[in-house]
């Protein structure tokens, strides 16, 4: 069985990697790290929780040992899709080079531009940032990366999903054509294959599980969910999600919900706070500080229910996650496995329930060709509250049917007779109208409440003694059955 000691690795990060408890590295590290040192591009495919970031901190810190850096030109350079991966990236590199004398800055969004300009301006050694922050300081004169000689791509298939290929691509050409990069990502899209293709010279692919594919010690459910009515749908999903959180009893030591939106993450997050879960939201419009607070707190163990977007699951290494439920289907296949992949990492077990209602059926097929796999089927714990009705609750929701009839109809209300059918009427009309004489018949009162006659001919009394609902003229048809009539 491999070791760290058999990596090649410099003595003082031999020494940070024991003091931090692993004697044992992961396949994607027992592949990445040779070739790393020996100055080759690495094309690293790996499921999430597996080490990724350890493959590349590793190497880097023994090849960086030897040199110092100058001002606004780093050394070395790694990528990160989102500000939390950032971060973790610079914590590992906190661990392992604790023994070496490396200086580092991290260069996000939400901090001052001011603080990290002087951080650039004394000279680092490992420069971590995301694209669009790193972009922002090239472009305002205070960054050269003419003086980079590693670069690493970390979560690449996540920058392809968040738009930064565009970035990605011109940091390549703005860095030495002799750099050597290191490349890491979850899956291969065609549009990922093609930078490799293009940017990376003859790479050593390092390849330990299939790719998409999602760890064997998480166990994967699905819970149908099926709405009583749409306009309750949303209250009754919520509903829902705490009764399969309720239903994990003690097994829950704590989870992240992923949602698709991010109004979505509030919603919930305040949802299940109001019945007395412990829960908060993270997602990319908040504060970088509220942002940090609440991901600190989740990590120490003070915070029980993560609510949050696509944001947190690409990266984030929290050990302890016992559990994920996606809220929604996610609509791109390949962020499933990221989200589940927050929960049974380093070898621990974990337990992954998604929510599928009418509409993510789609999502949920593509979800499992993705795995080429089915998902087994749970069934919805609040299902018998929300389909079975009892008697008072079909009055309450029949009660608001007779009030808009009886607006529409309020004049027809006192008439306790039924309304005879269309042809019914015909028949009857024209049944009362064959026992009266045809020729100008005169009664004492008109057809309106018995008006005088005094009009003479041609006058409105005259179109009033027509036949009701046929019109000034009889139809041909209609006299022919009275004729009938009166030979019998």
């Amino acid at each position: 069985m491999t070791k760290f000691t058999d990596l090649n690795l410099s003595p003082k990060v031999l020494q940070a990697v024991e003091e931090a408890g692993y004697e044992t590295p992961t396949p994607i590290q027992a592949g990445a790290i040779p070739p790393a040192l020996e100055g080759r591009d690495v094309l690293g495919i790996a499921q999430t929780g597996t080490g990724k970031t350890a493959s590349f901190t590793l190497p880097m810190i023994t090849m960086l040992a030897r040199g110092r850096a100058r001002a606004r030109m780093p050394r070395s350079l790694v990528l990160c899709p989102t500000r939390e991966l950032a971060a973790q990236v610079a914590e590992n590199f906190d661990t392992y080079a604790k023994h070496v004398k490396l200086t580092k800055a991290l260069l996000i969004g939400g901090v001052s531009f001011k603080e990290q300009d002087l951080l650039i301006d004394k000279g680092v050694d490992v420069l971590i940032a995301t694209p669009g922050r790193l972009l922002d300081h090239f472009e305002r004169g205070k960054l050269l990366l003419t003086g980079v000689q590693i670069m690493v791509v970390d979560e690449a298939d996540r920058m392809l999903d968040m738009g930064f290929i565009p970035d990605i691509e011109r940091i390549f050409s703005l860095t030495p054509f002799t750099r050597q990069t290191l490349f890491f990502s979850a899956t291969m899209a065609p549009e990922i294959e093609r930078i490799t293709n293009t940017f990376l010279q003859g790479p050593a692919r390092v390849e330990v599980a299939r790719q998409a594919t999602a760890s064997e010690t998480i166990d994967q459910f699905v819970a149908l969910f099926k709405p009583s009515r749409r306009d309750r749908a949303d209250s009754e999903k919520r509903r829902t999600l705490r009764a399969l959180i309720e239903a994990e009893g003690e097994k829950l030591t704590n989870a992240i919900v992923f949602c698709n939106r991010k109004v979505d993450v509030d919603i919930v997050a305040k949802s299940l706070k109001k019945y007395g879960l412990d829960a908060a939201p993270i997602h990319g419009d908040l504060d970088q500080s509220v942002r940090t607070r609440t991901l600190d707190g989740f990590r120490k163990g003070e915070l029980k229910l993560l609510v949050a977007s696509d944001v947190a699951a690409r990266g984030l290494d929290v050990p302890s996650v016992s559990h994920v439920f996606n809220y929604d289907v996610p609509s791109h296949a390949e962020d499933y496995v990221h989200r589940i992949g927050r929960t049974g990492r380093a070898g621990r077990e974990g337990r992954a329930i998604t929510i599928c209602g009418p509409r993510d059926d789609k999502n949920l097929e593509d979800v499992e060709r993705l795995l080429q796999k089915q998902i087994p089927r749970m069934a919805d714990p609040a299902a018998p509250a929300a389909d079975v009705e009892t008697p008072e609750a079909a009055e309450v929701e029949e009660a608001p049917k007779p009030k808009r009839t009886r607006s529409r109809r309020s004049d027809k209300k006192a008439d306790p007779k039924p309304e005879p059918k269309a042809d019914q009427a015909v028949e009857q009309t024209v049944e009362q109208s064959a026992d009266e004489p045809r020729p100008d018949p005169k009664p004492e009162g008109g057809a309106r409440g018995g008006r005088s006659q005094d009009r003479g001919r041609g006058g409105k009394n005259d179109r009033d003694n027509n036949v009701v609902g046929m019109g000034d003229h009889l139809p041909s048809f209609i006299a022919m059955s009275f004729e009938e009539r009166r030979a019998s």
